[in-house]
């Protein structure tokens, strides 16, 4: 570690367990899917130090952690797991999502000029 309490961004990824290797976590930070307390990141050796919202646009879905430890090693689950906070907002309720106006049948073909028809006009009253 360098300074007391600070750490290389790359290589906290990688003891969290956010990544599966340390190249990988260079680069994500690199391709700038990592942003510091709100500021795009582009340089892997980015120094952390606890206090830290760390906001991760992965493959899936987007993490905001919190750093509480910069870490001493790559541990099992458990031991990674007391290094950050999962501040990660919980996603939309599938209720709130079926209002999304007209929803054709899962496998019932293409839709027909008819239905065509209809969705323009939906559309077109919003």
């Amino acid at each position: 570690m360098a300074a007391a309490g600070r750490q290389r961004l790359d290589k906290w990824l990688w003891f969290a367990r956010v990544v599966k290797t340390r190249t990988l976590a260079a680069k994500l930070v690199s391709e700038g899917h990592v942003r510091v307390n709100a500021q795009k990141v582009d340089a892997p050796a980015k120094a952390l130090s606890p206090g830290d919202v760390l906001t991760i646009s992965l493959e899936r879905q987007v993490r905001v952690l919190k750093v509480l430890d910069p870490g001493e090693r790559r541990g099992p689950f458990e031991e990674a797991r007391l290094l950050y906070e999962d501040l990660t907002p919980e996603p939309p309720a599938k209720d709130a999502m079926q209002d999304l106006g007209p929803v054709r049948d899962q496998g019932s073909g293409r839709p027909t000029k008819r239905d065509r028809r209809q969705l323009s006009a939906w559309l077109e009253q919003e």
